[in-house]
C-alpha cells in the first residue's frame, strides 16, 4: 500500500512538473494579443518579404502634399511579436512603420532616422489598439510617449486598413476624428 502511494505521488509530481508554472503559464496568456489584433499581424506577415507601390489619395488643404513622390512599402520584418514596414518617399528612406506585440497590446510606431541610422528628434511616435480594430483594420490613438513628443497635434490618431481580400493597404492620419492624410497601396501587384 505504502509503496502504491509512493508510486502515485512520484507520477503527480513529474506530471505537476511536465506543464508551465501557473505563474508562467498566466504571463504567457497576458502577453497575447487580442484574436483580432493577431489575425491582423498575421495578414500583414503574409505580405512578407514583398513591396508595393503606392500613392497619396487625400491631403488636408494646407498641408505640403506628397503626391509628386513615388510611394513604395516594404514588408521586411515578420516575426512572431513584430512586423515591420519600411516606408519610402522617392529617394527618403527615413521611415519605418512598427507594429509590435508589447505585452499582449498591439502597438503601432512610427521609426524615423537619418542614412546613418541615428534617431530623428521626432521618432517611435504612434499608439496603442483601441479594441476595437478586426483582422482587417487596426485603430491607433496617440499614445502617452507621443502626446510629449508631438505636441500641438491634438487628437491624433492613425488608421491601418487592409481590404478584405488583400488587394489594397491604407495609411491614414487623422487629427481629432478628420482624414489629414491616407496613402494607399495596391496588394495584386508587387514590385
Amino acid at each position: 500500500m505504502k509503496k502504491n502511494f509512493l508510486m502515485i505521488f512520484i507520477a503527480a509530481l513529474l506530471l505537476a512538473g511536465c506543464g508551465p508554472a501557473p505563474r508562467e503559464a498566466q504571463e504567457e496568456e497576458e502577453a497575447r494579443l487580442s484574436p483580432e489584433e493577431r489575425a491582423f499581424m498575421d495578414n500583414l506577415a503574409s505580405l512578407c518579404g514583398q513591396s508595393f507601390r503606392g500613392e497619396e489619395t487625400y491631403m488636408a488643404e494646407g498641408r505640403e502634399s506628397w503626391a509628386h513622390l513615388d510611394f513604395v512599402m516594404h514588408v521586411t520584418v515578420c516575426e512572431e511579436d513584430r512586423v515591420h514596414i519600411p516606408f519610402h518617399l522617392s529617394d527618403d528612406t527615413s521611415r519605418t512603420w512598427m507594429f509590435l506585440n508589447e505585452n499582449g497590446r498591439l502597438r503601432f510606431r512610427h521609426d524615423h532616422r537619418y542614412p546613418d541610422g541615428t534617431p530623428h528628434d521626432q521618432t517611435l511616435y504612434g499608439g496603442y489598439a483601441d479594441g476595437q480594430g478586426t483582422a482587417y483594420e487596426q485603430y491607433f490613438p496617440k499614445d502617452e510617449y507621443s502626446r510629449a513628443l508631438l505636441q500641438g497635434h491634438y487628437g491624433r490618431e492613425w488608421h491601418v486598413v487592409m481590404d478584405e481580400e488583400m488587394t489594397t493597404f491604407s495609411y491614414r492620419l487623422l487629427y481629432d476624428g478628420e482624414i489629414v492624410f491616407q496613402a494607399d497601396f495596391d496588394l495584386t501587384e508587387p514590385i
